[in-house]
């Protein structure tokens, strides 16, 4: 039996598509032991990630060397003091030393806690007293290590101490975590754990307030697998690229949980500016068969012709929707359609284009079987074919409990509680389905613009408004207005060779008004060179709303 199979039990219909996906585990599951190491004894040789940098440097690592290195990893944390419950952030960009940290936390029951290394010192100082941050691994890049000092002498003022780590090399102040590592006994005895117990913590990139402390259980990994396995669709021995820093949940969704328990490598390429001909190039020199990436690099990848890319099999998107255009053109090139897929840092994938249908550009897809997802109007009655409605999940199993989906909000059982109401996890977030059962993103609720009546998602008028040549990024948002209650405005950015002119607004207005109803006309065009955005990416729609 595989180590997938010891986990999952799929059912298929008559058309070999997946219906249905139960995942079973042990009271004591732990991801480092029974599949990292599991894996290690059945096939110590399988190639389980590869790695490069935009300097050349290269390595492979098969999961027996995962294993040993973890281990090794884990004895620094346990001589340290650091023991199951303490929690640890990691801010190490793309390196290597993520997926070792990662297990070795796995395996001594302290909670991973992942940041980009964008973050401020002051950003560092609210997540060290949010969770009492007992170590913190770090890039030795940069100003990095001197923001986390700096947040560290800020706490230890108030009696919260941190052990600091930098990564690959030594850096003042700073332990070299990769020499303790390589100097550590690889002998490890299984540390006790239990499934229910937390895993990983992610803070959330706060698009309104401040960032929320998302609690996942040991159970987490197992919740990867489906879109791993269906929506990735990874291959047994291939190689997944998905293009994330390891402080963003997408490095949980695509670079190392469900890919790993699918059988496939995991590729990454460790740079900080994005060259989509580099890109390219590492697809090609390594042979990477399946892709994933947010549409923010689609967008790059397409506005120049795309190199070949003869070994890539399928490509997938996610993190915010994706134009129709750009997927049209991405398809054009390569022969592969882009399938988009849904979920949030509080869970895994919920909506995907899956295996086994047929792709629908612009729509997120169908529900995961693994959950039992609706769409719910506000009054808590189900919405109808057509019609927005909440994204929701409904429990089905007895004990409450749904592998994947977030515990807790850290010191926030009220927050928790709230998004729970009527004994379904409510996502907050609105789409419509068809009459074919897929589902198309509308965006946040509080980002629906109620304008003469009626709701327009703010989607719906983006994607018209990205086929125009002159806009490289656009945001729809709602603003005051004393006849329609809100009228809508656009907010664009414009490529290179175009000028912000009356005529141009025009232009825009009606190459988007007339291919609409006339409530979700654009009323107000506005023009800016850059978009207030939180550190993931993500537009912060509420800054636009409230701007005079």
């Amino acid at each position: 039996m595989s180590v997938f199979e010891k986990f999952f039990r799929e059912t298929f219909d008559d058309q070999g598509r997946l219906i249905a996906f139960d995942v079973q585990y042990p009271p004591d599951f732990n991801y480092g032991y029974d599949v990292v190491d599991a894996i290690a004894a059945e096939t110590p040789d399988k190639r389980a990630l590869v790695w490069c940098n935009t300097e050349g440097e290269e390595r492979i690592f098969t999961f027996d060397d995962i294993r040993r290195l973890s281990n090794q990893a884990a004895n620094v944390f346990l001589n340290a003091g650091i023991r199951k419950g303490d929690y640890v952030i990691t801010s190490l960009k793309r390196h290597y030393e993520y997926w070792i940290t990662a297990i070795a936390l796995h395996k001594i029951g302290a909670v991973l806690t992942p940041v980009t290394y964008m973050l401020t010192a002051e950003d560092l100082v609210y997540r060290l007293r949010s969770a009492k941050i007992a170590g913190i691994v770090c890039t030795p890049e940069g100003d990095v290590p001197q923001r986390v000092a700096e947040a560290v002498a800020t706490v230890e003022k108030e009696g919260l101490h941190c052990k600091v780590w930098s990564a690959k090399r030594s850096v003042l102040g700073f332990e070299n975590f990769t020499a303790a590592m390589e100097a550590a006994s690889d002998q490890l005895e299984r540390q006790p754990t239990k499934a229910t117990e937390p895993i990983i913590l992610y803070f959330t990139s706060g698009t309104t307030g401040e960032p929320k402390g998302v609690l996942h259980s040991h159970t987490y990994p197992l919740g990867h697998a489906l879109g791993a396995k269906y929506w990735h669709q990874v291959r047994e021995d291939g190689l997944h690229f998905t293009v994330a820093d390891t402080g963003w949940s997408k490095t949980s969704w695509g670079k190392i949980y469900g890919q790993w328990l699918a059988g496939t490598a995991v590729m990454v390429f460790d740079f900080d500016n994005f060259d989509p001909r580099q890109l390219v190039t590492v697809i090609n020199r390594y042979g990477v068969t399946t892709f994933c990436a947010p549409p923010t690099i689609y967008r790059y990848l397409v506005r120049k012709e795309i190199a070949p890319m003869p070994t890539l099999c399928h490509a997938t998107s996610a993190g915010e929707l994706l134009n129709p255009e750009v997927s049209r053109r991405f398809s054009q090139f390569t022969g592969l359609p882009i399938n988009e897929g849904y979920g949030q840092t509080e869970g895994v994938l919920l909506l995907g284009n899956f295996k086994g249908y047929e792709p629908q550009a612009g729509s997120v897809g169908i529900p995961t079987p693994q959950y039992q997802i609706e769409l719910m109007r506000r009054d808590g009655t189900p919405a109808e074919t057509g019609e927005l409605g909440e994204i929701v999940i409904r429990p089905t199993r007895e004990d409450g409990l749904i592998p994947g989906i977030f515990v807790a909000y850290l010191n926030d059982e009220e927050q928790y509680k709230y998004v729970w109401r009527y004994g379904v996890y409510h996502t907050g977030d609105s789409a419509i389905r068809d009459e074919n059962g897929y589902y198309w993103f509308q965006g946040r609720f509080d980002d629906l613009i109620k304008t003469g009546g009626y709701r327009v998602g703010p989607y719906e008028v983006e994607n018209i408004l990205m086929e125009h040549p002159a806009v490289v990024e656009c945001s729809v948002v709602g603003v005051p207005d004393p006849l329609r209650g809100q009228a809508i405005k656009a907010i664009i950015i414009l490529d290179s060779g175009y000028e912000p002119t009356h005529a141009l607004e025009k232009e825009l207005r009606e190459f988007c008004n007339s291919r609409m109803a006339e409530y979700k006309w654009v009323r107000i065009v506005e023009f800016v060179r850059e978009m207030p955005k939180t550190f993931s990416g993500k537009i912060q729609k509420y800054q636009q709303r409230k701007k005079k």
